[in-house]
């Protein structure tokens, strides 16, 4: 995802918070297969080289989990959290990914 609507639309459906990061996800339901994901680092985060950093260990963990955990047809959005991000280790931050995910698609009551 690129253009601030689409990150907008999914930030108003549901999110998960994991420990490194939130994770916010839609069902686009526009007929497209594909999954489609964005990253956000607010200036809360730290300067831009702290920015860059949590958005590219985002990337490597969403590159790793979504093609296995990610449904069809979803938009994700990862939040980056400050003072989380960029120090957890990046094991933990798998893990959190793969929590979030099970529970943003587990069937509610």
């Amino acid at each position: 995802m690129r253009h601030r609507p689409e990150f907008l639309r999914t930030a108003s459906a549901r999110r998960q918070g994991a420990g490194g990061f939130l994770v916010q996800a839609r069902f686009r339901a526009d007929g497209k297969p594909g999954v489609q994901v964005g990253f956000t680092a607010s200036k809360k985060i730290g300067n831009a080289v702290f920015r860059n950093r949590a958005k590219r260990r985002l990337r490597e963990v969403a590159r790793a989990v979504l093609p296995q955990l990610g449904q069809p047809g979803w938009d994700y959005v990862l939040v980056a959290r400050p003072g989380v991000t960029v120090d957890r280790p990046f094991a933990q931050l798998l893990t959190d990914l793969e929590t979030a995910l099970r529970a943003i698609h587990s069937v509610r009551a």
